[in-house]
Parts: structure tokens; C-alpha cells; sequence
């Protein structure tokens, strides 16, 4: 019997064999042009649930509805057509399975989960690809889980939070995890909870929704960071990482994060120097919201390590305009984080 991801492939070569438009669902797919050149758009960023879950959680310290947007069904391309999206990169970015002690159940959940995706991956193999989101803290399982999930069902990478119940993956017991993702040269999208990790109770229940506006991108800097200073880089120097919301704060303090150690910060273990870190092996997405923030991301890190992402689909506003008609960047760079990036780092078909 055929594995899986030769079922994957076969269907992925079948899908290439047709034409894009008309679609199933709505009225056709905005098409996005750069200086009149047709480019593939690919979303690093976009959160999906998958409702057989209840079934493994029912009855278990961690039962809870899963629902809401994040659930996937066919409006989904409509929302993407619309937007101009090409390829959409799904991935469950809550991490509630974290907090299970449980390996038996952590194990059956990302399986439920994984094997999900992957018939929504068949269904739609020209449109999506997905991420896993391996029980992180079991991470000799977590790298079980990601290999299954590459080698069996296709996936292109990882996706895990800013920290696993309190404590950052820095040190080496994660190193199995991290050298599974460097073995077979796939990237890991984190993505933050609101620094619950680092913030005290309640620190940022304040009007504005500032566990999110502040509280996820210092997450995403804090385990990024401690990443750089703390040798996980060092330790896997072909692992690559993409930061949600622009990657955090660290593009925007990378001056004063590099220049910490110089002025004598103690425990700065780091071999190369900061920066180098942020323009190698370090992405971050397009979630700025302005042509400045986005040509301030370009200068700091490079355009070869910005990607499109739109935290699809909870309502926050499509950067794909303002990328295509940003007057700092290049056509070549806008064309490189419209999808060209994204294409290299999870082998994705270029053609259209």
C-alpha cells in the first residue's frame, strides 16, 4: 500500500496539472502583480483547528470546544481568493496540548490533529500546506511527531509557542527536537500566547488588548533571544526560525539587544554576533501594518528573511497591498516576501 505522502504527492501532481481559475468557491482569485509580473503569494501565518480533537480530549484534564474561524471549511478559500492569497500555510497555534502530562494523549492528539491537516492538505493540495505542532514538552516525542508528520504526511515545518508551560526551549533537553528540525531541513514558526510566560497575573489586562498587541511580540522576542545569547542557534546553526508579528520586538531593538553584551551584560555565550543571527537564521512576517515598519524590517534583517503572513482568519488587515505598493522595497524584494521566500524555505511548488 502507498504511504501517505506518495498519496500527497500524487494528488499535489495531479492539482498541478490544473488550471487555476474557474474555482469551486466564489468568484475568482485576485491575481497580485509586481511591475506587471504574475507572483505566487504564500501566508507563513494562518491558525486552523481541527473539531475531531474533542473526540481524544473528551473526558481529560484538557477537554475544551474546539471551533469558531479557526475550523476549516471551504470559505476559507474564498477569503483567500479575495485576498490574493495562493498558498496558505495552516498550522494550530494554541498549544493547550502543552499542558497535558499525559504522553500517551499528547501523542494521540497531534496524531488526530496532524492526519487532519493532512486530508485538508489532499482536499486542496495546490492551496494549503501545513505546519505540525508537536507536543513540545515531551520533545524526544515532539521530534517523533515531526518526522511522522514530513516523512509520512508532507508537512513542510513546525510550528510551537514562546515557551512550553513557563520555560523558553533553549537548553540542550531540546536539542532532540531541534536537531530533528535541522535533520530534515524544515523551519519552526512560533507563535506567542500574550508572554504569560513572563508578565505576572493580570500584568496586562488593561484597555487596548495589550496581552496581544504587547504581550505576543515580547514572547516572541524573549524566546528568540534567549535562543541567541543561550547557544540553541549556535548549537543547531542550520535551524531556521520564523517570528510571528513582525518577529517581535527584536528587528526594533536589535541595536540595543547587540549592544547589551558590549557594555558587559553577563551570560552573553552567543559565538557570532547578534545581528548575524537575525539576518540568518531568524524570519520574521509582514504583520507591521505600515510601509515605514515594514522598510524599518527590510533594513534591519534583509528581504531574504521577511515573509507574508495575515494571522488568517481573525479579522487583523492584509499587509499584501501594502507590500506590493511599498515605495522602499525593490520589485525583487516585495516579490521575495510575497512568496518567493516562503517557496525556498518549505519547497514550494513555484509554478502557478
Amino acid at each position: 500500500m502507498p504511504s501517505r505522502r506518495a498519496f500527497l504527492n500524487a494528488a499535489a501532481l495531479t492539482a498541478g496539472l490544473m488550471t487555476v481559475k474557474p474555482l469551486a468557491f466564489g468568484q475568482g482569485r485576485k491575481e497580485v502583480h509586481v511591475a506587471g509580473k504574475r507572483v505566487k503569494t504564500v501566508d507563513i501565518h494562518a491558525h486552523a483547528s481541527i473539531k475531531d480533537v474533542e473526540d481524544v480530549i473528551r473526558g481529560t484534564p484538557v477537554e475544551r470546544n474546539i471551533g469558531g474561524p479557526r475550523i476549516l471549511e471551504p470559505w476559507r478559500l474564498d477569503m483567500m481568493d479575495e485576498w490574493g492569497i495562493d498558498v496558505s500555510v495552516i498550522s494550530a497555534n494554541q498549544y493547550w496540548w502543552y499542558r497535558t502530562d499525559d504522553r500517551r494523549l499528547a501523542r494521540d492528539i497531534i496524531r488526530v490533529q496532524d492526519e487532519g491537516f493532512a486530508d485538508w492538505v489532499a482536499r486542496y493540495p495546490d492551496r494549503f500546506v501545513a505546519l505540525s505542532s508537536p507536543a513540545l514538552q515531551f520533545p524526544d516525542l515532539a521530534a517523533e511527531q515531526l518526522e511522522y508528520a514530513v516523512n509520512e504526511l508532507g508537512f513542510r515545518g513546525a510550528s510551537i509557542a514562546g515557551h512550553v508551560n513557563g520555560e523558553a526551549p533553549v537548553d540542550e533537553k531540546y536539542d532532540v527536537f531541534w536537531s530533528k528540525c535541522e535533520e530534515l531541513d524544515v523551519p519552526v514558526f512560533t507563535h506567542p500566547a500574550g508572554a504569560r510566560n513572563i508578565v505576572m497575573p493580570e500584568g496586562l489586562e488593561f484597555p487596548g488588548d495589550l496581552g496581544n498587541t504587547i504581550g505576543n511580540p515580547l514572547e516572541t522576542t524573549f524566546l528568540l533571544t534567549r535562543m541567541i545569547y543561550e547557544n540553541t542557534f549556535d548549537r543547531h546553526p542550520n535551524l531556521k526560525m520564523v517570528g510571528a508579528h513582525g518577529g517581535g520586538f527584536l528587528p526594533s531593538y536589535i541595536g540595543r539587544t547587540e549592544q547589551a553584551c558590549n557594555a558587559g551584560a553577563e551570560g552573553c555565550n552567543n559565538e557570532r554576533p547578534v545581528r548575524d543571527y537575525l539576518q540568518t537564521q531568524i524570519f520574521a512576517d509582514s504583520m507591521v501594518f505600515s510601509d515605514e515598519g515594514l522598510r524599518h524590517l527590510v533594513a534591519e534583517m534583509g528581504a531574504t528573511q521577511v515573509v507574508y503572513g495575515t494571522d488568517m482568519p481573525l479579522g487583523w488587515p492584509d499587509t499584501m497591498d501594502m507590500i506590493v505598493h511599498s515605495v522602499h522595497l525593490t520589485n525583487w524584494e516585495k516579490e521575495l516576501i510575497l512568496g518567493g521566500n516562503l517557496i525556498r524555505l518549505l519547497d514550494i511548488d513555484p509554478t502557478i
